[in-house]
């Protein structure tokens, strides 16, 4: 099931901060990218605008069904995307505290959606992935760890060259 693997990527997650002060969690790399503090903002939208488009589909009636999609690619970082404008993180200066409670709350409000609905409902209806195209309810859970999986590589790095 897809919440064990995505609390051991979530631990990982955690993990890879933990010793980071306040000040380095929100550096941003001298050559450009996201600070730590950007990547979590970035996990935190997407898994909060990804239970949000599930919550929609669910009471779409006209959601279409469609198969499932090779979603296990998005965890490498060879395959670029640009992160949509709501889903680009902003400068504010946040605690790693702070960064890690709407992590826990965007967790929180896609498990009460997960909790909404069934997984044969999850299989017949989907919604529209950048670079996937439509991908069945069901996997949309997963990708949540993927895509986290994904950005702590990113983190990794990141922690790695400031």
């Amino acid at each position: 099931m897809f919440l064990e693997e995505n609390n051991q990527i979530r631990k990982e997650l955690y993990r890879t901060i933990e010793k980071l002060t306040d000040d380095q969690f929100n550096q941003t790399p001298d050559k450009g990218g996201w600070s730590p503090k950007q990547i979590l903002e970035h996990l935190v939208k997407m898994e909060t605008v990804i239970a949000t488009n599930i919550a929609r589909e669910l009471k779409n009636p006209e959601s279409p069904k469609t198969r499932k999609k090779p979603i296990g690619l998005s965890t490498s970082r060879l395959i670029k995307v640009e992160a949509p404008g709501y889903m680009v993180p902003t400068d504010e200066y946040k605690t790693k505290m702070e960064m890690e409670k709407n992590l826990h709350e965007s967790r929180l409000f896609l498990l009460d959606v997960y909790e909404s609905g069934t997984k044969d409902v999850f299989r017949e209806k989907s919604f529209k992935h950048p670079i996937f195209g439509q991908v069945p309810l069901i996997q949309w859970f997963s990708f949540i760890g993927l895509h986290e999986k994904r950005h702590i590589k990113q983190l990794k790095k990141t922690i790695k060259t400031a």
